[in-house]
Parts: C-alpha cells; sequence; structure tokens
C-alpha cells in the first residue's frame, strides 16, 4: 500500500488545516489508520487512529476537541482536520496504515507509511 499525505502549509495560531491521505489500494478499507506526527529533535508520535470501518477513533490527549480523524473508504482517504491550532502542533505529520482493522497507537504496529506533510503553526 502507497500512501500519499497531502494538506500541510503555514498557519497561524488559532487557524485550521485539513491534511488528507490517499491509499493507492482497495484494501485500504480494512486496515486501521493512523496520523502521527515528529517535531524537531523529538521522536515520532501518536496523534489519532481510525479503525476500518470508521465507527472507532482515538486521539492523543493534547489534540483532544481540536482534531478530528475520518475515512472515506470508498475513495480510499483518510483524513485530519485539525483546528484551533497552537505553535506547539508544529510538525511533520504522517499518515500511517496497519494491517489491522482496529485502533492502532503504537508506532511499531503499523505497517505502511506516507512521506510527511509539514505543518508549521505562527503565534
Amino acid at each position: 500500500v502507497q500512501l500519499q499525505a497531502s494538506g500541510g502549509g503555514l498557519v497561524q495560531a488559532g487557524g485550521s488545516l485539513r491534511l488528507s491521505c490517499a491509499a493507492s489500494e482497495r484494501t485500504f478499507g480494512s486496515y486501521a489508520m493512523g496520523w502521527f506526527r515528529q517535531a524537531p529533535g523529538k521522536e515520532r508520535e501518536f496523534v489519532a487512529s481510525i479503525n476500518w470501518n470508521g465507527v472507532s477513533k482515538k486521539y492523543t490527549d493534547s489534540v483532544k476537541g481540536r482534531f478530528i480523524i475520518s475515512r472515506d473508504n470508498a475513495k480510499n482517504t483518510v483524513a485530519l482536520q485539525m483546528n484551533s491550532l497552537k505553535p506547539e502542533d508544529t510538525a511533520v505529520y504522517y499518515c500511517a496504515a496497519a494491517r489491522n482493522p482496529n485502533i492502532v497507537i503504537v508506532t511499531t504496529l503499523y505497517d505502511y507509511w506516507g512521506q510527511g506533510t509539514l505543518v508549521t503553526v505562527s503565534s
């Protein structure tokens, strides 16, 4: 499975961005999907995950109430709507796919990774 992330950019604090990730295969519909981020000098961290049918979602505490993960299996896409952005959200954001239909929050349990898209939030 190839993943292509897009939608990053520069935004002021309090603003919004929508990231999108397109998958190359229809088997995408049976995989859990996730978004991770990596800030300069820091480890890659979990942001959000969604199960195969979009019913179950999980977020890291720092983005709860601000970010929304969603998926469209008919279009093989997953999105991350990011609202009320803060400077500490600045990072390269990666989408990932796991050959597991349920929520996955552990980095090493994901099987496929996109190339990353840079989000910069200015204060």
